[in-house]
């Protein structure tokens, strides 16, 4: 067999056992810093071999000529400073990876900002309104402080910032909240999101089917069990446990949907929560949906106001506001209306509240009332309001969300409210029904009223607190007056008692005589 590069029989060469232990190591360093080592000096010639370049390549214990020179056993503490050095590059090594994982893990998430916030503005933000908008985010201590609500009026009417539009939202909730306390029965167990998660839901199912219905379309939800489907499912599922009574009702994916497309998860889980309970949606996804009913009849009763050759037009075919406004109402216009409207819709309900929707089905309605005229069948007037009304372009849009911003119908609200529960017992008072029914029909009247009468013990219990409120900042006010009508009594009297002293030194300066001149040119003293 040919000798190796070193003139060795590569057979019978072996590797030093402290060497080989060095070798084993995993880190890179120390064979470098082996290998690297200088060569040792010295006349071999006489041999006619070489010796090795490298303790690491292979010795041979016998040569043709005879044993190979023993080489330089390195010492305890040049192996301890080497393994030293390994530890640290590893060390160095594994910070390295850590950051590697942040710095993808960052990326990811910008990547699916980016995907979240894919779709088209109805508004456009200009500069001067996100910096006012900036302004108010960045207030220390804003979530005790009550901006002016004219101003963030008039912030929302110009535009909200896409990239700011979630903290937007929990800022606007926070002011809400201030303005609106909310009576401590009527709260929600107070249960961490995490602890939620752990649970398991009898709406598992439903929830699931879902999934795949809400947002098609959108890159973030698209994809089945993705990280968009995922997160959504964790929402609606922790809420179906925290709210027993409503569970899980179709509808609310698209709620949370558009609030995970702006927020964390368990952020937006707890607007969901602020929205259902604080603000009063939850009232409509019961059970009974007695409350979507009364929504249904308001809504009538507004286009006969606001609309009314419309509203004929409507009822000459017997098409009632449930057979279209209804998903508009479950679904807060997401599941038909271009995202961007629909973050316009949200911008408001945080502003304003529920009421919102109203506002906007009855723009919708009215602004697009010459097109509807023109169909003269019921197909094609459901058909033209469900698929045709939400895709008419981003100028009508726009108007329709510059009209809600002009409307106040809080009144007619309520009064449409009453009128329907009366025409609910006149209906019940003049139907030949059996003792049976009509003891059913009374049971679920009273129940209903039940529920209105402690929404409105909940609504004057908010009113109570708010006069008393008022009543204590007005004698805060008053005391504050009666100390600035003393400061400035006092400050009147010094002030006369000063003009009086003004006026003597004045009297006295005019009485007193001008005395002779000094004469400066009379000689001083002069001594002998």
């Amino acid at each position: 067999m040919d000798p190796g590069p070193t003139g060795l029989n590569s057979q019978t060469c072996s590797i030093s056992p402290v060497w080989a232990s060095l070798c084993s190591s995993p880190c890179r360093e120390v064979r470098r810093t082996v290998q690297d080592a200088p060569e040792e000096t010295g006349d071999y010639s006489e041999l006619g071999e070489l010796p090795p370049r490298s303790p690491l390549e292979p010795v041979c214990e016998d040569g043709p000529v005879g044993p190979a020179p023993e080489e330089r056993k390195r010492t305890s503490r040049e192996l301890r400073e080497l393994w030293q050095k390994a530890i640290l590059q590893q060390i160095l090594l594994l910070r390295m990876e850590k950051e590697n994982q942040k710095l993808q893990a960052s990326e990811n998430d910008l990547l699916n900002k980016r995907l979240k916030l894919d779709y088209e503005e109805i508004t456009p933000c200009l500069k001067e309104v996100t910096t006012v908008w900036e302004k108010m985010l960045s207030t220390p201590g804003r979530s005790k402080i009550k901006f002016d609500m004219e101003k963030m009026h008039s912030a929302v009417g110009q535009g909200v910032p896409r990239h700011h539009r979630g903290e937007i939202w929990k800022f606007l909730a926070e002011q809400y909240r201030l303005r609106h306390p909310f009576p401590s029965k009527q709260q929600p167990k107070d249960t961490p999101y995490k602890e939620l998660l752990k649970r398991l839901t009898s709406q598992q199912h439903a929830i699931l089917i879902d999934l795949g219905r809400t947002f098609p379309t959108h890159p973030y939800f698209s994809a089945q069990l993705g990280a968009g489907q995922l997160s959504l499912y964790n929402i609606l599922k922790a809420y179906s446990l925290l709210d027993q009574e409503v569970g899980y009702c179709q509808g609310l994916s698209f709620v949370a949907g558009i609030l995970l497309l702006h927020m964390g998860e368990e952020e937006a889980f707890h607007m969901l929560k602020f929205l259902m309970f604080e603000m009063g949606l939850r009232k409509q996804y019961r059970p009974d949906m007695i409350i979507l009913q009364i929504q249904m009849y308001q809504l009538s009763r507004l286009l006969h106001d606001y609309h009314k050759d419309l509203y004929n037009h409507l009822e000459e075919h017997e098409i009632g506001p449930s057979l279209y406004a209804a998903p508009w109402f479950l679904t807060v216009f997401a599941s038909q209306f271009p995202l961007g409207f629909v973050a316009r819709v949200f911008d408001m309900i945080f502003l304003q509240g529920s009421e919102v929707m109203f506002k906007v089905a009855l723009s919708l309605l009215g602004s697009h009332k010459p097109l509807i005229l023109q169909h003269e069948n019921l197909e094609t007037i459901v058909e033209f309001i469900k698929n045709t009304l939400p895709n008419l372009g981003l100028v009508q849009m726009d108007k329709t969300i510059s009209q809600v911003f002009e409307m106040d119908i809080s009144k007619q609200l309520q009064a449409y409210e009453v009128e329907y529960h009366v025409l609910q017992e006149e209906l019940i008072d003049s139907s030949p029904l059996s003792d049976n029914q009509r003891m059913d029909k009374l049971e679920k009247t009273n129940s209903s009223l039940r529920k209105q009468n402690l929404d409105l013990l909940e609504q004057l219990q908010v009113a109570n607190n708010r006069i008393q409120s008022l009543e204590a900042t007005v004698e805060k006010l008053l005391a504050s007056e009666s100390r600035l009508q003393q400061a400035a009594l006092a400050l009147e009297l010094e002030r006369a008692a000063l003009l009086q002293v003004v006026e003597g030194f004045r009297k006295q300066t005019t009485a007193e005589p001008s005395g002779p001149e000094p004469d400066h040119a009379q000689p001083g003293p002069t001594g002998d």
